[in-house]
């Protein structure tokens, strides 16, 4: 039975996001609008532009790094916006949405419920990863809930003073049936190797150049991303077996075509590609980053991160060996089956602001 409404309006607040984190958030959006809560969205434009979901917006230009003075601007549209909207309860997604609704929020002179999703690491270290987790903190000990998208997120969380922490659940969304043929067609002959994955630091796809001549396989990279100059030039250069397709829409027939899903993640929460290869059936090689193994289970290979080595002899076993594909791609299907769905998603954030108004 679907739990019952919050009482109150909700206000997401994002921040600067051109991928899962606004799907997930127009995903929550859109259903709990359409279970007839009043439901509305703010963030920068280009963020609300790529919103999926029929509810009014409001614009908060949130950058993606710390800035006092956009910061202390985008708090008091922000404040703006809550003094419209009596009883709201705000629900930001990431640390820097998380610091602005915390910052508004202490001038509105009222008890605001504030709730944090969590979806990325402060990754590094030096004095800008001390000022990301002096911030993390802010934000942790404002919120009276902070959900993280994999286990040492919220395990940070609690070390930095969260009154309550628990996991996310951010279910990938659905793919179509998948075409083989079509598949095939775009891949080109096999054996072939699909990472799907934006071209940027955190998906360590220098690993996997480097990894790739050992997989006795071509590994055809989808996806873009500021990475895209600088790894063609390594390719060319190397003679490497990898062909970049670019961005791609057709993610389902290209999984029902490959051989092997591979990623190479430095860190993930939870990764919307492993969930994707696990759900097509497709053998999964990963590295062991942040939450992938809170999603895989024992289904999917996983190695250190940055072992190349490791990631190339996996790959290559299985590409020779088509009984242990076979019984690789069965435990990706076995996994999938246990999957937090939209359904599960919706549920445990309508519970969490129940608890949150108290």
């Amino acid at each position: 039975m679907t739990p019952a409404a919050p009482e109150g309006p909700v206000l997401f607040v994002l921040g600067s996001s051109a991928g899962g984190v606004v799907r997930h958030v127009g995903a929550l959006a859109a259903r709990l609008h359409a279970d007839g809560v009043d439901v509305r969205v703010a963030g920068p434009a280009g963020t609300l532009a790529r919103l999926q979901a029929p509810v009014p917006t409001t614009t908060v230009e949130i950058g993606a790094s710390l800035d006092p003075v956009r910061d202390l601007r985008a708090a008091a549209a922000l404040r703006r916006a809550l003094s419209r909207v009596p009883g709201v309860l705000v629900h930001a997604h990431g640390v820097r949405a998380g610091f602005v609704a915390a910052l508004a929020l202490g001038g509105t002179g009222r008890r605001v419920p504030l709730v944090v999703t969590l979806h990325n690491a402060v990754l590094g270290s030096g004095p800008r990863a001390r000022l990301g987790t002096a911030v993390l903190g802010v934000v942790c000990r404002r919120a009276d809930v902070v959900l993280g998208v994999c286990g040492d997120l919220v395990a940070q969380a609690h070390r930095l003073g969260a009154a309550v922490a628990d996991r996310a659940l951010v279910p990938a969304p659905a793919l179509p049936p998948g075409d083989p043929v079509r598949g095939r067609e775009a891949l080109g002959p096999g054996p072939v190797v699909l990472a799907v994955a934006r071209l940027a630091p955190q998906k360590g796809l220098g690993t996997l150049l480097e990894a790739a001549a050992g997989t006795g396989a071509r590994v055809v990279v989808a996806g873009d991303g500021p990475l895209r100059a600088e790894l063609a030039d390594r390719i060319r250069g190397g003679g490497l077996p990898v062909r970049l397709l670019g961005r791609r829409d057709d993610v389902a027939d290209l999984l029902a075509a490959a051989d092997v899903a591979l990623s190479t993640s430095v860190w993930e929460g939870q990764p919307v590609f492993v969930q994707e290869a696990l759900r097509a059936g497709v053998p999964l090689v990963a590295t062991d980053a942040g939450g992938t193994r809170e999603v895989t289970g024992e289904a999917a290979v996983l190695l250190p991160v940055g072992d190349a080595a490791g990631l190339a002899a996996a790959v290559r076993r299985l590409v020779q060996d088509r009984t242990e594909r076979e019984v690789r791609a069965e435990r990706s299907r076995q996994r999938a089956a246990g999957l937090p769905t939209q359904e599960d998603a919706v549920a445990q954030v309508r519970r969490v602001h129940r608890a949150a108004r108290g």
